[in-house]
């Protein structure tokens, strides 16, 4: 219920849909995990990763410039957004970007 309450937070979807995302968002990233660290299909999970942290950090950045004083929920409980959360986040962002291209260009040698 409190992730369901920081989707929410954010202000960009409804309450049913926030509750929706705190059930299911969880175990998608574990899985994706779990298929990035196996290797398998890394291609493929290294772009979801990818796309799944810049859209996580567009989010936050949205929030951001909206002046929304809300915590990130990125780490647990209790971090306000600001420049800090946002560096951080950002630089995830960019490591899952290079992991991504990395896969793809170990991909194109193997041929």
């Amino acid at each position: 219920m409190l992730f369901a309450m920081g989707i929410n937070s954010y202000q960009m979807v409804s309450e049913s849909t926030a509750k929706f995302l705190a059930q299911t968002l969880p175990w998608f990233e574990l899985l994706l995990g779990i298929v990035l660290l196996t290797g398998f299909v890394l291609r493929w999970s290294a772009t979801a990763a990818s796309a799944l942290l810049v859209f996580f950090f567009s989010v936050m950045l949205r929030a951001y410039m909206k002046n929304l004083a809300i915590f990130c929920g990125c780490f647990g409980v209790g971090e306000k957004l600001g420049p800090l959360t946002l560096a951080r986040d950002g630089s995830l962002a960019a490591l899952a970007l290079a992991v991504m291209i990395g896969a793809f260009v170990m991909h194109r040698r193997k041929e």
